[in-house]
């Protein structure tokens, strides 16, 4: 199938950060104009979406390869191979249950403010969520923008995190509180396992300053005493999710959602356990964070 060329229209959300893209079939091959103009608005605008678009798997990862190399989905605990193995760069967000075991990750309650596999020594660039059940109330997704967050710092924190300040981010948890396979429970975060990070990323297309939090839960300042690790974590996420940098995503059915990582964090509201919800994630491959 020859690939199509089209100018998107990008519509701004107004906010701190957000950005609609019409006129654009993401199920349709795409030229290199198209692509450019798309990767454009996602660095600019960090969260871009897509409504109305119906996709199979194979036209989800042919849009996410558009823009790099697809990570392999994390495995099912039960299986060791990915919620879908026909479709290895596939990852399965949803509540829903079949013969007893849950289809894919993260429940049905809330999922605290995270950037995506902080925990690894190299995080994905840029995650692509493609919804196709949503429950009738609850389940949005709100997003931060951690450039404006940084940029926004009072002076003390500015120069604490100025000063070259790295992150522990803890590998035994996930973001819904739900500890991974393999891992035991610890009380202290200094002597859980995950990558170290700075608290300041640079990055690397925009050049912008960002912080770069990972999640709250089971983070360590290295170096520090743990009681001023614990302060100074809780007066930074104080400082970055406030209402000015975030905007929120009410999902309907067919919206395709592409963030950068690099650039911010993510927050999933609960919803009724009875409630089914059901989305398709992609991620592309990154970097070590500088």
């Amino acid at each position: 199938m020859l690939a199509s060329s089209v100018t998107p229209v990008i519509r701004p959300s107004g906010g701190a950060l957000g950005a609609d893209v019409e006129g654009i079939d993401l199920s349709q091959p795409m030229d290199e104009a198209t692509i450019a103009v798309i990767r454009n608005a996602w660095l600019d605008h960090m969260v871009i979406r897509f409504r109305d678009q119906s996709l199979k798997l194979e036209d989800l990862e042919r849009f996410s390869g558009y823009f790099g190399l697809l990570d392999r989905a994390p495995i099912t605990p039960w299986t060791g191979l990915p919620h879908l193995p026909s479709h290895p760069f596939v990852a399965v967000m949803s509540n829903i249950e079949e013969n007893g075991r849950p289809i894919g990750s993260l429940g049905h309650g809330e999922a605290i403010w995270h950037t995506d596999m902080s925990y690894k020594d190299e995080t994905p660039t840029a995650s692509i969520l493609y919804a196709v059940e949503i429950p009738p109330v609850g389940g949005n997704t709100n997003f931060a923008n951690m450039a404006l967050a940084y940029e926004r710092l009072p002076q003390d924190l500015r120069r604490r995190v100025d000063a070259g300040l790295m992150c522990k981010h803890d590998a035994s948890t996930n973001s819904a509180g739900q500890r991974r396979a393999g891992f035991e429970g610890v009380d202290d975060p200094r002597e859980l396992p995950g990558a170290v990070h700075p608290v300041v990323r640079t990055h690397p297309e925009t050049g912008r300053k960002c912080l770069f939090l990972g999640r709250r839960r089971n983070a360590y300042l290295m170096g520090l005493p743990l009681e001023e690790s614990e302060a100074l974590l809780d007066a930074l996420w104080d400082a970055a999710v406030v209402p000015g940098a975030i905007w929120n995503q009410v999902w309907r059915i067919g919206d395709v959602l592409m963030w950068d990582n690099r650039a911010v964090i993510h927050h999933r509201d609960a919803f009724q356990a009875s409630d089914r919800r059901l989305l398709y994630r992609t991620q592309l491959q990154g970097d070590r964070p500088y």
